[in-house]
């Protein structure tokens, strides 16, 4: 996974189209929240304190030198009172014009483009298309490569980016049917996080509540969502 990609970038990329820079995935927000939850407990900013059955708790409010992290840190400081993790996804998928900050984040980053289009000559919608591929495709390589193989020890951030984008019903863009279908055993251990060494204990838990996130999401956005996600 390319170094500099934030997890919650990865999402995005996987759920722009390249060239419309429209996206695509029925619960883009939330695989985002769930991404930005597991960058901060991989920073070590957050845990989940098993003695406060399962509530988020802050250990480290300094900056992380990421506007979008730091404003999910400080939500989660400023908060009247404790929440679960599940919660906190759902309260982060509402950070307003959540998709929009991390797509303006990629256009920083020269990975796509931020441009305006009309729909029907009248109204105005905010697109993004690539226009430097070689972070998405590397991404999907590293994806290829440890969903297909059998290798027994695979990257942590990885991992729960496979996780994250089952969730949100994206890794019909980046595999086949067929691919999917033979090696939805393998991905269910990617999501476990069976395949993770055990020095990443951080990690472990950051997978977790990445597959917690996917047994959430139909509940927490049925209000909401209402058409199957498209492909590019």
């Amino acid at each position: 996974m390319p170094s500099n990609l934030k997890l919650y970038e990865a999402i995005m990329l996987l759920a722009l189209c390249e060239e419309k820079g429209t996206m695509n995935g029925a619960y883009v927000e939330y695989a985002t929240a769930g991404a930005i939850a597991a960058e901060l407990l991989m920073l070590g900013r957050i845990k989940v304190d098993d003695d406060s059955k399962e509530k988020v708790s802050v250990v480290d409010d300094s900056s992380t030198g990421d506007s979008l992290l730091d404003e999910a840190l400080a939500m989660i400081l400023e908060a009247k009172r404790q929440r679960k993790l599940k919660d906190w996804v759902q309260k982060l998928g509402g950070i307003k014009d959540l998709k929009h900050k991390v797509a303006q984040a990629l256009a920083a980053d020269g990975i796509v483009a931020s441009e305006k289009e009309k729909v029907l000559w009248l109204f105005e919608r905010r697109v993004y298309p690539e226009v430097n591929p070689e972070p998405e495709e590397q991404l999907r390589q590293e994806m290829h490569t440890v969903v297909l193989s059998d290798e027994s020890d695979i990257e942590p951030r990885i991992a729960i980016t496979v996780a994250l984008a089952n969730s949100a019903k994206l890794l019909p863009q980046v595999f086949s049917k067929r691919e999917l279908k033979d090696r939805k055993q393998r991905i269910k251990q990617i999501e476990n996080g069976e395949l993770i060494s055990k020095a990443a204990k951080e990690a472990i838990q950051a997978i977790e509540a990445a597959v917690m996130i996917a047994a959430i999401m139909p509940a927490i956005t049925a209000a909401t969502v209402t058409s199957s996600p498209s492909s590019c």
